[in-house]
This record gives C-alpha cells, structure tokens and sequence, in this order.
C-alpha cells in the first residue's frame, strides 16, 4: 500500500469555502495519502491523525487501509488506542477501507486480533487470497449507481453480518458494504479510482449532515 506523506491539511475544492468539514485520517500506516487526495475531490479538507489532540474538531474520520496488525502496534506505541476508540463511539461519522474495517469488525479470523469490535460483522483476513486475486469488479448495489465498481487489494472478507449491520453492496454473493449507523466500512478501496467514487460520495454528505449540525448548536 501507499505510504507517502501528505500535507497535514490539504487544499479543498476551489468551490470548497475556507470554512469547508475537516476529515480526520488515520495517518500511522497505509494508503492515508489516497484518502486524503480523494475527500479533496469531493470539497472537505482533511487532517492526518497521528496523537490524540489531531481527533479534536473533527466532523468525520477515515480508517484507511494498509496491515492491521501494524496499525494495531503503532495505536498502542502512540497511545491513540483509547482516544480513537472514544471518537469512535462519539457518533462521528466513520469510513474505514480494508484494514480499517478489520479494526471495526466485532471478530477477525486468520487470524484472530483485537478490534474495536463496533460493527457486528465477522470479517476472514485476506479472504480473497493473496496479491494475485486482487483487481476491480462491478458491485451490486441498490443504494449505488449502477456499474459502480470496487478495487481489491489482498481484502478482507465478511464471511457474517449481524443484527444492525446494513449490505449496502456486494461483489457476487458476498457482502463488500456495510453501515451501522454512522460507520461505514468497505472491503475495497474507492479511493484509488482516478474519478469522485460514489461510495466516498455517501461518506462525505454523513460529513457535511455532521457539520451543518455542529453549527446549528
């Protein structure tokens, strides 16, 4: 995956105002950089989240993808294990990618690891196989536009969903999308496709119903 740095906050949309929601990303590990590039197409500025102080403010935040163990070890050498958690239970809309929804799943297998256990799917690591089975495929989707498509790379796969937890989208008989109130979590990576994905589309209007509210307050 991805690892190059990024500017802490990046340049919106220049119809975006200056005022626009600020997107917090998980920056320890993986493709944050992809992210960060794809939520300025879509007009929000966004913040790398490397300590606990980078969760203030926020109006939504990103687990990207990359290695989940390694995302796991670099939560506990930074202590952002708990604050993350908490921002997490906050109500804060979340989009997690790949890693990032295996951080999120209620159980991990092959093998088993620690989760923040939010979201009531059980998700198999590499469940596509390895590199040589990655590619993109059309999803099914009744909440999507038709043709929209997903890139795999080494996914993880939910193998069960549990009561709460919508499909939003599938890739044959497996569920690839899924959200449980605020949290959205794909099992592929809309963020690496060149054009606005509609899927990072939902994400960032859950932001800006978010924002509009923060300031109704």
């Amino acid at each position: 995956m991805h690892t190059h740095a990024s500017p802490n906050v990046g340049p919106v949309a220049p119809s975006a105002a200056a005022d626009a929601p600020l997107v917090g990303v998980l920056a320890l590990q993986g493709d944050f950089a992809d992210h960060q590039d794809a939520l300025h197409r879509h007009g929000v500025q966004t913040r790398q989240v490397r300590n606990a102080q980078d969760l203030q403010g926020l109006h939504g935040l990103v687990l990207p993808g990359g290695e989940s163990t390694t995302m796991l070890r670099l939560l506990d050498a930074d202590g952002l294990w708990q604050p993350l958690g908490d921002t997490l239970r906050s109500g804060l809309p979340v989009f997690a990618t790949c890693a990032g929804m295996i951080l999120l799943a209620e159980k991990v297998e092959n093998p088993s690891q620690r989760s923040y256990a939010l979201l009531p799917i059980t998700v198999v690591r590499n469940g596509y196989g390895r590199q040589f089975h990655s590619g993109t495929f059309e999803l099914a989707s009744d909440v999507l536009p038709s043709g929209t498509t997903g890139t795999f790379i080494r996914a993880p796969r939910i193998t069960r969903t549990g009561p709460g937890c919508d499909v939003l989208a599938r890739r044959g008989a497996d569920a690839v999308l899924v959200q449980k109130g605020p949290i959205l979590a794909a099992c592929f990576h809309p963020e690496l496709q060149p054009d606005a994905h509609p899927v990072i589309g939902r994400f960032v209007a859950s932001v800006r119903q978010r924002a509009a509210s923060t300031v109704r307050h």
